[in-house]
């Protein structure tokens, strides 16, 4: 597989693109006008009048908070003792264990919030005391098998996206941590086209995947926002789900099956394309998160590369009527591959941010058929030209009834172009002064309005000070025959003096209000860190018992990822 960019220390990335957060901006200013030129990132990014906007909406006047250089990041001395670090040398070879700063610092935490915030502060106290890189399932496997016997805690890590503190590297004991990077297993083992399957080892990416898929005519079609750097062991260690999720199955739907290397040996998981025998395993390595072990080699489902592409754009008049339209597509079995409805605060963020001629007349059409307040619904159809064309035509007399006006291909288009963007855009928002964060739940349709409602009114009240009030922005990007998740964007003037106790009050605060209300813990971020205090609160006390009887057989010392996943 090609080499692929790095993510930036700070911030998002490519390293080597136009917006490295560890080379720019470091000179302070004072405070600017929302419509300030001495924020050419955030000029870039948000026009003029999405600027105003944010301001008067949240109290927020643009300031220059850079990170710290990267020079200037506090990491710790190596605590791997030397004859650890020879016995690693010993299994892997010295150019595959890393003590340096650099590797290390690279490996600390993964793109939160609180990690990027920890790190543009100059905090990288949670870096590993070295990097190692197996190549097989084998290498893996002993590797494991040693870290358990030395006592070192061993964190997977793909590409370095999660955002829970998956890879924080927490450990109860304080013992030495190694990060555990699969960069070397990221190739391509055997395609097998006939029964549309491929083979996989867990550091591939996803651009990487779908350039080999595609001079077979094949395609996976897993897009999460992360799909630029993202790896398919990252996937299903997380049960990730992608933008065309509602059409093609969440990453755990994809996994025929897969290789789990922990500390007590090797397991071989599932059998495609169908099996009977006793309970499903696979289920046990789907989302574990690195806690049992790590993932080595994937077997995966693909399908024929899509003949055509069809986006759009609808607009509801209100959100309760955008989630009555989808809930009528969910029931007649005629929900699109992607859908994404947005909240009227959603929609009128996008249409603001919006520039251009195009997004002028929208605008103005909207106002003209009475919608200027309502909620924006993209849609998209991929496949074979016959059958998009039916499904469309379908979908679009549901929606049509559910009170819905199509809007175009322009704006379906315009989201499919951009739909990788907001991460690179918090960059320039954090330099500004702002809180960015996101969580997601997922809940029944006739439990969604009430998370919605509860959800919005908890990170208000967390975060409403002096007079300042949060944006909160709301979409639904993933439907079900029984319900739909609910993605949550949330914008604050930051508090400069204790950023992460804003935020993880806010958190708190609104993790406890959706699971009263009847959402899920996670929908696809995962549990990691953040949200293993919460566990019990879905699994139950024996569902938990259950899972550390797995880990107590696979991981008996405890060194897989034990800040993750399980609470304390």
């Amino acid at each position: 597989m090609p080499e692929q960019p790095e993510l930036t220390i700070q911030g998002w990335g490519p390293a080597a693109g136009p917006r490295d957060a560890t080379v720019t901006r470091r000179a302070d200013g004072g405070p600017g006008s929302p419509d300030s030129t001495a924020f050419p990132d955030l000029a870039e990014v948000l026009p003029k009048a999405a600027r105003r906007h944010l301001s008067r909406e949240l109290g927020w006047t643009p300031r220059r908070t850079p990170p710290v250089p990267v020079a200037d990041i506090r990491v710790a001395p190596s605590r791997l003792a030397e004859d650890c670090r020879q016995r690693l040398v010993e299994l892997l070879g010295e150019e595959h264990v890393s003590t340096d700063r650099e590797a290390r610092l690279r490996h600390a935490g993964g793109k939160s919030y609180l990690d990027l915030l920890r790190r543009r502060e100059g905090d990288a106290s949670d870096a590993p005391d070295a990097v190692v890189r197996p190549g097989s399932t084998a290498e893996t496997a002993a590797l494991l098998a040693l870290c358990s016997e030395l006592g070192v805690v061993a964190v997977p890590f793909g590409g370095g996206t999660s955002v829970v503190g998956g890879l924080s590297g927490i450990d109860a004991d304080d013992r030495p941590s190694v990060s555990v990077d699969l960069g070397r297993m990221a190739s391509v083992h055997s395609l097998d086209v006939a029964s549309s399957l491929v083979t996989v080892g867990p550091g591939v990416r996803g651009p990487a995947l779908e350039e080999h898929l595609g001079r077979h005519g094949l395609a996976l079609g897993h897009l999460p926002q992360s799909w630029e750097f993202a790896t398919m062991g990252g996937y299903a260690a997380t049960r990730s789900a992608g933008q065309a999720s509602t059409g093609i199955g969440r990453f755990d739907d994809l996994v025929a099956g897969l290789t789990l290397a922990t500390p007590s040996g090797v397991l071989e998981l599932g059998s495609p394309p169908a099996s009977a025998a006793g309970p499903d395993l696979l289920g046990l390595a789907l989302g574990s998160e690195g806690a049992l072990g790590v993932i080595t080699e994937l077997t995966l489902r693909v399908r024929p590369e899509p003949r055509t592409r069809h986006y759009e754009g609808w607009s509801f008049r209100s959100w309760e009527a955008g989630l009555a339209g989808l809930q009528r597509l969910a029931r007649h079995e005629l929900l699109p591959d992607v859908v994404r409805l947005s909240d009227p605060d959603e929609t009128r963020a996008h249409l603001r941010g919006a520039s251009g001629a195009g997004a002028s007349l929208l605008r103005g059409s909207l106002r003209l058929r009475g919608r200027a307040t309502g909620c924006l619904l993209v849609v998209g159809w991929e496949g074979l030209p016959t059958a998009v064309r039916a499904r469309r035509r379908a979908a679009s007399s549901v929606l049509r009834g559910a009170g819905a006006a199509r809007i175009g291909t322009r704006v379906g288009e315009s989201w499919r172009r951009h739909r990788y963007a907001a991460p690179y855009t918090r960059d320039s928002l954090l330099d500004a002064g702002l809180l960015v964060e996101t969580l997601e739940t997922a809940a029944t349709w006739t439990a969604l309005p009430i998370v919605y409602d509860a959800v919005r009114g908890a990170l208000r009240a967390a975060l409403g000070r002096g007079g300042k009030q949060p944006l909160v922005m709301s979409h639904v990007s993933h439907a079900y025959p029984t319900g739909a998740s609910l993605y949550v964007t949330v914008l604050a003037d930051r508090d400069d003096a204790l950023p992460i106790q804003q935020w993880l009050r806010a958190k708190r605060a609104a993790t406890d209000t959706l699971l009263a209300a009847g959402g899920t813990l996670t929908h696809h971020h995962a549990v990691g860190a953040d949200h293993r205090p919460w566990l019990e609160r879905e699994v139950g006390p024996l569902g938990v018992e259950v899972l550390r009887a797995v880990k107590q057989r696979l991981d008996p010392r405890g060194v897989c990822n034990p800040g993750v996943l399980l609470p304390d």
